[in-house]
C-alpha cells in the first residue's frame, strides 16, 4: 500500500480535496463549539472556567484535553459548593 500511498499522496487533485476536506471539518467543529458554548456559559464561573481552559489550551503545549477536563470539573464543583 506504501507505493499506491506516496503516488496519490503527491497527486494535486488529492491534495487540495484534503485541504477542503480539512477546511470544512474545522469549520464544523467552530460551528459546534460556538453553540455548546453559548448554551453552556451561562453565569461567570463557568465564563472563568472556559477563559482559563481556552488559555490553557492555546498557551500550555504540553497539557492533555482529559486533564484540563478533571481541572475545570473540579473547579466547577468547588466553586457551586461554595
Amino acid at each position: 500500500m506504501a507505493p499506491y500511498f506516496n503516488k496519490i499522496a503527491k497527486n494535486k487533485s488529492i491534495k487540495a480535496f484534503v485541504d477542503g476536506i480539512t477546511t470544512a471539518v474545522i469549520g464544523a467543529l467552530v460551528g459546534s463549539v460556538v453553540v455548546i458554548a453559548t448554551r453552556s456559559i451561562t453565569d461567570i464561573p463557568t465564563a472563568l472556567i472556559a477563559g482559563g481552559a481556552a488559555v490553557a489550551l492555546v498557551y500550555v503545549k504540553k497539557i492533555q484535553e482529559p486533564h484540563i477536563i478533571v481541572i475545570a470539573a473540579l473547579l466547577g464543583i468547588l466553586i457551586k459548593s461554595i
